[in-house]
């Protein structure tokens, strides 16, 4: 029996600001550990029991993240089938539906596994069993998804009402899918015993998702159809044809299939209990409820002094923070944002992305650090017709053949060493040597070193925007 994991890592990078951003969102973050979420979802797949063959997982995601994913599947050596580029997010429906087309266009029929990249599950041993177990009904033709078993009433999650159990297997027949409850409801449902919270995740075979989803939305179906035929591999990525994709009507799993299988007789379908310490990290406490705390329950990281002080989310990245006779807060502190609010009030983070969307301010699109394929860049300084950043790239990488309209542009090398084409000219720089590059000068900066390679660079001219940027050539075929 094949699984095939389909790993699902879009998103708006809002319920965890200003840690997450939307060109950095939380699935890329490391919150409870060295490996960002992604790629601890990667790597429990890794632990699967020997009877659960896992081919190599297929991820879905956006052009903007396209070499976040890659980056982080390599650094933990993790070989990727493809990853599907979406030209727009248009929920879970669709990206199941094209990884299934792709799954099968070699007459293969495997049992997908749909995840989402950005929860964390702390019981991997928990995880695998109940993966495995479900891999059975899946292969049976089921249509399955996993329910979280409950530990307090919660109404943030959406739930699956439990119907009868289903004869040699742990899984019961799903009853309802229930919307976010209140308060009141949320306790009623705990007591019972009868629901579960509603996951994200699910597991059937290929052949079946793809005739359920052509039964209850064509659509979908047939625009994927659409957009997966007339799709173009570019190196490691699979780019899904832009209009058809775009067209595609936008939907859940559970809104176009899961809630409606129940009353048709062609589909079978079932949920099956999952007990592994899961959480969906939807927001900043509910990460304070699932990390490591000190004597006073709060939960520190960076450079943070406490004093008279219980029950609080503090993290510096980058400055002292000092949090003295304060309780039950959440103070969060990036380069270029500081963060304080009552952790009950942990849902109204959005109204801080909404204000800064209205703004049109790139606090809410990206870090002062801002990642690229070759490495990164970060910005020290600017100014009234200038700015400085710190630019780092990767040993054997490369930045674009370009040329700038607007601006010139000085390089210091602070370590590593520089190839500069400049024009007709190239130059070899190693450490404390500079260059100046005029502007409307054709450039390209190279790290050919076996360390990574810092400079400064010292920007001035009319306009500083990224967008003034003309490329040529570029390894990344962004040009």
């Amino acid at each position: 029996m094949k699984i095939l994991p389909v790993i699902l890592a879009g998103g708006g990078g809002t319920r965890l600001w200003p840690l997450s951003r939307e060109h950095y969102p939380k699935q890329f973050l490391s919150l409870t550990g060295e490996e960002s979420l992604l790629q601890q979802t990667l790597s429990r797949l890794q632990d699967l029991d020997e009877g659960c063959e896992v081919a190599s997982p297929v991820i879905v995601t956006n052009e903007e993240h396209r070499f976040l994913v890659a980056e982080q599947a390599r650094v933990i050596q993790q070989d990727l089938q493809t990853i599907f580029l979406e030209p727009k997010g248009r929920n879970s429906a669709p990206a199941l539906t094209v990884s299934a087309l792709a799954a099968m266009a070699d007459g293969d029929d495997p049992v997908i596994l749909m995840m989402p990249s950005d929860h964390l599950i702390k019981d991997r041993e928990a995880f695998n069993k109940t993966i495995c177990d479900g891999a059975e009904l899946a292969y049976q033709g089921y249509l399955l998804t996993f329910g979280i078993v409950p530990d307090k009433p919660e109404t943030g999650y959406g739930y699956i009402k439990l119907g009868r159990a289903i004869d040699g297997s742990k899984a019961r027949e799903i009853a309802a899918f229930v919307e976010k409850p209140d308060l009141d409801t949320a306790k009623a449902y705990f007591q019972s015993g009868q629901f579960s919270w509603n996951s994200g995740m699910f597991m059937m075979k290929a052949s079946v998702w793809i005739d359920a989803i052509k039964t209850f939305r064509k659509d979908i179906h047939d625009a994927c159809i659409e957009a997966f035929n007339n799709g173009t591999e570019d190196n490691d990525f699979f780019r899904l044809e832009k209009e058809a994709f775009i067209n595609c009507p936008e939907d859940s799993v559970d809104y176009a299939v899961m809630e409606k299988v129940s009353d048709n007789n062609a589909f079978k379908s079932a949920v099956i209990s999952l007990d592994a310490g899961w959480s969906d990290v939807g927001s900043w406490s509910s990460l304070w409820e699932i990390s490591d705390k000190d004597e006073d329950g709060n939960v520190r990281s960076g450079d943070v002094f406490t004093h008279d002080a219980k029950n609080n989310l503090l993290y510096a990245g980058h400055r002292f923070l000092s949090v003295v006779g304060c309780d039950d807060l959440i103070v969060i502190e990036t380069a270029d944002a500081v963060m304080v609010l009552p952790k009950d009030r942990a849902q109204d983070v959005k109204r801080i992305v909404e204000y800064l969307k209205h703004e049109r301010r790139d606090e809410s699109l990206m870090h002062r650090r801002v990642y690229r394929p070759w490495g990164s860049y970060e910005g020290i300084d600017a100014g009234d017709r200038f700015q400085v950043k710190r630019i780092t790239v990767k040993p054997g990488e490369s930045l674009s053949l370009q040329m700038h309209h607007h601006r010139a542009e000085h390089w210091i090398v602070v370590s590593g060493t520089a190839r500069v084409t400049k024009g007709d000219e190239e130059l070899l720089l190693s450490e404390n040597q500079s260059t100046y590059i005029p502007l409307g000068v054709t450039h390209r900066l190279e790290n050919p070193g076996t360390i990574p390679l810092e400079l400064i660079e010292v920007q001035s001219g009319s306009y500083l925007g990224e967008d003034d940027i003309v490329r040529f050539e570029d390894v990344y075929n962004r040009a």
